[in-house]
């Protein structure tokens, strides 16, 4: 619902936010800042202005990326902030276009038959060359539920697994990454088989309802959070191989009764097999296989403040991290935005593009899902878009 009046009597308008705002810095406009934006949401509640199409259209371009929540020196939680405006904009003004994102937010990406047959029906496409009329995004997809590269015979993971396990583990299976990302799954598995954990992917669990909360569709969204905290009982951890997914679990205690759960055993895999590479549970590699570029989520590096570990998994594998972006400004993914504000996302998906191209590499390494999907539409072919945990798994090998 909508913010509070303590969290917008918080913002002192000091303006720290602006340079880091992605928003901001390509139009310059007050009303793309958060400091605007926060501002706007005051006087709604205040009943100083109408919430009307101008103020949903305000909500609407702000790609959640939470820079500006880290930079904040009053510790504003604006990402809840723009939850709330957003569900309650949508019960205010119910647009059809509004209603399309939330339905597929909320209910189409979480129908796992549907999506695996629109998934196979864009393989097929892609491998009879047949893809001219499909949006770029969906032509550089990685395809028809591609073939394990790292298979776990191959590396022998039942020889390596200590005889007591370490712990059991709930493995977050996601909307798109059981279909379009089998391979990072594949990977967090097997490293953390190796380190002795029972892995397990709960069939009664769903979509994290990240993609539905951030449309303003809540009520589907704490649905979702209420199956999966019953879902994912009795596991000592709960991990994700998605930044943006990861950051939402760690959020459910603002979502389902019981949440906070799942929220205190949530972790994101680059976090956690960090510690257990640092606790010696996982070997490093000195082979010196060469640098690779990082690119950090937005839920990754501001959602969480996870920075060290994605690099630790890197090196790890006996790769040297390239940094491309010190601010670590949005690659303008930020899940359904760049279908939706598809211009303001090419230009930033352009921008992170240049960035990596001057560095001359053509391995990135980035650990979100929508972030693989921006890079890989618009660096195209050449370029290899790898997970941490996937490029961790290949040195096993």
């Amino acid at each position: 619902m909508n913010p509070t009046q303590a969290q917008l009597d918080a913002c002192v308008t000091c303006g720290l936010c602006l340079p880091h705002c992605p928003t901001f810095r390509l139009t310059g406009d007050e009303v793309a800042s958060p400091r605007g934006r926060i501002a706007a949401m005051g006087a709604i509640a205040t009943g100083a202005l109408p919430s009307d199409e101008t103020y949903a259209e305000m909500m609407s371009f702000c790609l959640g990326c939470l820079a500006c929540e880290a930079a904040c020196p009053s510790l504003i939680p604006y990402g809840e902030m723009l939850v709330g405006a957003r569900e309650q904009l949508a019960k205010d003004q119910p647009s059809l276009a509004g209603r399309l994102r939330r339905l597929l937010a909320g209910r189409i990406l979480n129908m796992k038959w549907l999506l695996a047959l629109v998934t196979s029906g864009i393989g097929i496409l892609q491998k009879l060359r047949v893809v001219g009329f499909l949006p770029k995004r969906l032509r550089l997809m990685r395809g028809l539920r591609p073939l394990r590269v790292f298979p776990h015979s191959v590396l022998g993971v039942r020889d390596h697994t200590p005889a007591e396990p370490a712990g059991s583990v709930a493995l977050l299976a996601g909307c798109v990454m059981d279909e379009w990302f089998p391979e990072v799954h594949d990977a967090t598995r097997g490293v953390l088989q190796m380190a002795g954990f029972q892995v397990h992917s709960p069939e009664r669990q769903q979509c994290c309802g990240a993609l539905a909360a951030h449309e303003g569709a809540g009520e589907e969204a704490r649905r979702m959070a209420q199956r999966n905290v019953s879902a994912f009982s009795g596991y000592d951890y709960v991990v994700a191989d998605a930044a943006g997914c990861s950051a939402h679990l760690k959020e459910y205690n603002q979502w389902a009764e019981g949440g906070e759960s799942v929220a205190e055993r949530a972790r994101d895999v680059t976090e956690f097999v960090a510690a257990l590479i640092d606790r010696g549970l996982l070997p490093t590699f000195a082979e010196a296989r060469g640098p690779v570029a990082m690119q950090d989520p937005c839920h990754l590096r501001h959602g969480q403040r996870i920075t060290a570990a994605p690099r630790r998994l890197v090196r790890a594998a006996g790769y040297t991290p390239v940094e491309i972006d010190q601010d670590g400004l949005c690659c303008g993914a930020a899940g359904l935005y760049m279908v939706y504000e598809h211009e303001t996302a090419d230009e930033l998906g352009a921008s992170k593009a240049a960035e990596i191209q001057a560095t001359g590499l053509t391995t990135v390494v980035s650990a979100n899902p929508g972030c693989e999907i921006q890079l890989r539409s618009h660096l195209g072919k050449g370029y290899r878009i790898v997970h941490p945990i996937e490029l961790y798994w290949e040195s096993l090998s």
